[in-house]
């Protein structure tokens, strides 16, 4: 069960909202709402959840109820880690909109077997959509083409292009740098790219819960890597807001971003704020 801190004010914000091009709410960890001119709307990796205290920690408001959700044509997962494929998060604004979850396999098999979306929530099976890299879909006016990721702790990650009559949008979920950007750079005019910040921290190991080192996260060189390779006007951080012991400063980025051709501009955002294609 869900209980957002902030009643549903932010789900009634994006329904009501009629922008001019592309509108982008930023959910913190990595969940982002693309909101279209023609009203098409899409959620990318929304999570509510906790976390699993005292190993990871969530360190920011959980910002709605995903069953105030309404409105929704699509939810898209970037990989199967629970901040990025979570039944209480997702599976109600599948139940309540009838949109459809798009992800890659791994993704998938998780929410239809490991979770069981189908048998806890009102989901059929016809809403779990396997994607892979190479794909282009159809989503209302968004055309989204699913591209490759660099996540080693992840076991299929993808990132997408979200592509649309006001600009292009990347999500790159957890990815780490890889020489594929350098193609997508090329392939597309990419406005506004998001890759996920955040800085080394002592998390307790999974088995045995000793503190250690961890690195989940791009770090400052990084995520400038990242960004000059796909030739982005617009680097929006995210993740560095979510867990206690990983989080970052996303201003720090604007001394790191000044001597590069790219990003042309950073984009700093917090958890509830709205940016523009």
């Amino acid at each position: 069960m869900i209980e957002s801190d902030w009643d549903d004010w932010l789900v009634r914000d994006v329904e009501d909202a009629t922008p001019d091009g592309v509108a982008v709410w930023y959910l913190g960890c990595n969940g982002f709402v693309l909101k279209g001119s023609e009203g098409t709307t899409i959620y990318i990796d929304p999570y509510l959840g906790l976390g699993d205290p005292p190993r990871t920690v969530r360190m920011i408001p959980v910002p709605f109820d995903p069953d105030d959700v309404a409105e929704a044509d699509a939810v898209f997962a970037t990989h199967e880690h629970t901040d990025h494929v979570h039944g209480p998060s997702q599976a109600p604004i599948l139940a309540n909109t009838g949109a459809t979850f798009y992800a890659p396999d791994d993704s998938v098999a998780k929410a239809r077997d490991e979770e069981a979306w189908t048998d806890e929530w009102d989901v059929d099976d016809e809403q779990l959509t396997e994607v892979s890299e190479g794909d282009t879909l159809e989503i209302g006016e968004f055309t989204v083409h699913v591209e490759q990721a660099n996540d080693p702790d992840a076991t299929h990650p993808v990132s997408y292009v979200f592509e649309h009559d006001a600009g292009t949008f990347f999500h790159g979920g957890d990815t780490k740098p890889t020489d594929e950007f350098e193609r997508i750079g090329d392939e597309y005019d990419i406005d506004l790219a998001v890759f996920a910040f955040g800085t080394v921290g002592q998390i307790p190991d999974k088995q045995t819960r000793e503190p250690k080192r961890t690195r989940w996260y791009n770090d400052e060189n990084q995520l400038v890597e990242c960004a000059a390779a796909l030739e982005c006007d617009r680097l929006l951080p995210s993740h560095w807001d979510m867990w206690k012991g990983l989080t970052a400063d996303p201003t720090a980025l604007h001394h790191h971003t000044a001597s590069f051709a790219y990003p042309k501009r950073l984009e700093i955002v917090e958890i509830g704020d709205r940016a523009v294609l």
